[in-house]
């Protein structure tokens, strides 16, 4: 067992100790670390990760499209037809997904145009 006294002699080695007491960086360290955080927000990383969860959620709905396989008539309007539960689900998802962008798409060409008068204004 140590004595107070003698912890206060010894450098602390703990991780959490380093962590609120870091040591002093020096010039191309503060450089280095300006430069990593100035990259941390981007296009390129956001892009990125959209791609990950978009894989994951894509392999989600292949093990469901393989859990549903139970064939069911679909009728739509004027036509009938067989599909499996999880692909006639997929593709409900799917045409929800393009009336959203449709939408989205149309609001930002109405932000885009709006932006576009107000410069030629100033």
């Amino acid at each position: 067992m140590s004595t107070p006294d003698s912890s206060s002699e010894r450098p602390a080695t703990d991780s959490s100790t380093r962590a609120r007491n870091p040591a002093p960086l020096d010039d191309s360290h503060v450089a280095a670390q300006t430069a990593i955080d100035d990259v941390k927000h981007t296009r390129t990383r956001a892009t990125f990760i959209g791609w990950v969860v978009g894989a994951i959620i894509t392999i989600l709905l292949l093990i469901f499209i393989l859990a549903n396989l139970g064939s069911q008539q679909i009728n739509f309007l004027f036509a009938k037809v067989n599909l499996p539960v999880g692909v006639s689900l997929l593709i409900a998802a799917i045409a929800g997904a393009l009336i959203t962008a449709m939408i989205g798409g149309a609001r930002t060409f109405q932000l885009n145009r709006a932006l576009k008068k107000a410069r030629k204004a100033n």
